[in-house]
């Protein structure tokens, strides 16, 4: 009974590690573009998404390293589709979310290319070293692309409007940047930890775990930095911070592990690697239509992402 309460303490103190973690991190994200002249958007694309994207990372390139390889690809398609569906749908539901020109144009169109590349080099039944280093050189290739944007087509200059005169020291942005993320992703370990455990006690299945828990725990970080920003205003970052993080999760975190060693590629991870990219075709559409997700959009992403779990509960 008492390690019943203890485990739902730490899922307590997690979710509020995770809430302001996130806002630490947003706040700190948004003062260190305008510093540097540097879009949000690209500040989302990188120093967010992967910081967020650090749970998945860490979970698949220590499989790779264990020899446990096969959890690497639902661990990343898996958390990809949630990361539209699920972050996405309920982020627009606090707020209407605006696309940038380069999202639609660049970033969403890439995006789904390379859950497209995911697919092909996966139908021979798994990555290899050759795969994974393709995918290195197509991630710092796309780096390069962003900064080199970002060189020429700088942020105008803003004013500074946070109360805590501190943020306008670049020392104190870093530091709270790393505190944030470090927030985020302790916050994340203790209530996947937690509430695995609590799921466990009652009876949940281990599949059930799986699907749910797990996958929903490594994107709880991009959950609460996406929900955040898009409250404050800071579209750029929660979009960025989603199509940065699946871009990163991709080519970075499946091409290192595949260069550690092979990951195979299940014939059922097929129809989950389609879901991911009508994932982002959902997302592109209302992008190219209406350049916002609103309500609407964010409730269809939820029933889409609702459907695909009922066909993976009936599989």
């Amino acid at each position: 009974m008492w390690e019943i309460l203890f485990q739902i303490f730490l899922l307590a103190v997690g979710f509020v590690l995770l809430v302001k973690g996130a806002d630490f991190f947003v706040d700190s994200a948004s003062s260190l573009a305008k510093k540097l002249h540097i879009p949000e958007l690209v500040i989302g694309l990188t120093i967010v998404a992967m910081g967020t994207s650090a749970p998945e990372a860490a979970v698949s390139i220590t499989a790779a390293l264990k020899g446990s390889a096969d959890i690497t690809i639902g661990n990343i398609v898996g958390s990809n589709i949630l990361n539209i569906l699920i972050i996405l749908g309920l982020s627009s539901l606090f707020s209407n979310i605006k696309f940038a020109k380069s999202s639609v144009k660049i970033d969403i169109p890439f995006m789904m290319i390379i859950s497209l590349l995911l697919l092909l080099l996966g139908l021979d039944g798994g990555l290899q070293l050759l795969d994974g280093i393709i995918m290195l050189v197509v991630f710092v290739v796309y780096l390069a692309y962003l900064f080199i944007d970002a060189k020429k087509n700088p942020a105008p200059q803003i004013e500074e409007t946070t109360k805590n005169k501190l943020y306008d020291k670049l020392w104190y942005v870093l530091l709270m940047i790393i505190l944030g993320l470090g927030m985020i992703i302790l916050g994340s370990t203790l209530a996947v930890d937690s509430a695995t455990y609590l799921a466990r006690q009652i009876g949940v299945s281990e599949r059930f775990i799986g699907l749910t828990i797990v996958a929903l725990g490594t994107s709880l970080p991009e959950l609460f930095t996406s929900v955040v920003a898009a409250r404050k205003g800071n579209a750029d970052i929660a979009i960025g911070n989603i199509v940065g993080s699946n871009i990163f999760n991709i080519l970075f975190v499946v091409g290192l592990s595949s260069t550690i060693i092979t990951v195979p590629f299940a014939a059922d991870f097929i129809i989950d690697a389609i879901v991911a990219i009508v994932a982002g075709v959902i997302l592109f559409i209302p992008a190219l239509i209406s350049g916002k997700l609103n309500k609407k959009t964010g409730i269809i992403m939820l029933l889409t992402y609702a459907v695909y779990f009922a066909f993976l509960c009936i599989k």
